[in-house]
């Protein structure tokens, strides 16, 4: 593992203080997500699904459903990660784009598209959910380390109501919050946390 990831890794921390009045730019905000889903997936089909709140107004709201967690409204922003339960409706266009830029031939695609016709579409919706799930932690886990790179401070927060979400922002059935991300500019030290020992968490068989 090179030197910067390691550094990158064992800095980053959860943080809940941030200056309200730093802001970060919408372009940038794509960038880091366009690079944090360069993450894997289920069958390279990208069950997430985000939603970037900025406005003052909506924070507001937010905060109510995240139990008053001051750092919803004092970070430049918050990601909120959906999982796409229904992420099927993906295997065509996902196929179609790999086919285009010359990463799998015409045969291949035949077999990937059909294997995943005939699985995805026909699983629990619980399985499917599972999936996302995963999928959509590790585009937000790559996120929180690409902001780390590029010098934000960064929060996940899964403490919030998921049902009230669902409903102040009118999510598609189709998806389900996962987890929100706060992200701005540290206005105070995060505390420093300790991990278990890893020989009490490793079975080498």
């Amino acid at each position: 593992m090179s030197e910067m990831i390691t550094t990158l890794i064992k800095e980053r921390r959860s943080v809940r203080k941030y200056d309200p009045n730093f802001k970060i730019k919408e372009e940038e905000i794509l960038e880091m997500l366009k690079e944090a889903t360069l993450a894997p997936s289920t069958s390279n089909l990208q069950p997430w699904e985000f939603i970037v709140f900025l406005n003052p107004e909506e924070r507001k709201d937010l905060r109510a459903i995240a139990y008053n967690q001051e750092q919803i409204e004092t970070a430049s922003a918050v990601i909120a990660v959906l999982g796409d339960k229904e992420f099927y409706k993906n295997i065509d266009s996902v196929y179609d784009s790999m086919s285009e830029a010359g990463y799998i031939d015409a045969s291949s695609k035949e077999i990937l598209v059909g294997n995943a016709k005939r699985t995805y579409p026909y699983a629990p919706e619980e399985v499917r959910k599972n999936l996302a799930t995963f999928d959509a932690g590790l585009a937000a886990m790559q996120l929180m380390l690409i902001a780390k790179d590029r010098g934000y401070a960064t929060g996940p927060m899964g403490g919030f109501d998921k049902a009230k979400f669902s409903e102040r922002f009118n999510v598609p059935d189709r998806y389900f919050p996962i987890v929100l991300i706060t992200l701005g500019k540290e206005n105070a030290p995060a505390y420093q946390t300790t991990r278990l020992a890893i020989e009490d968490k490793v079975k080498f068989i």
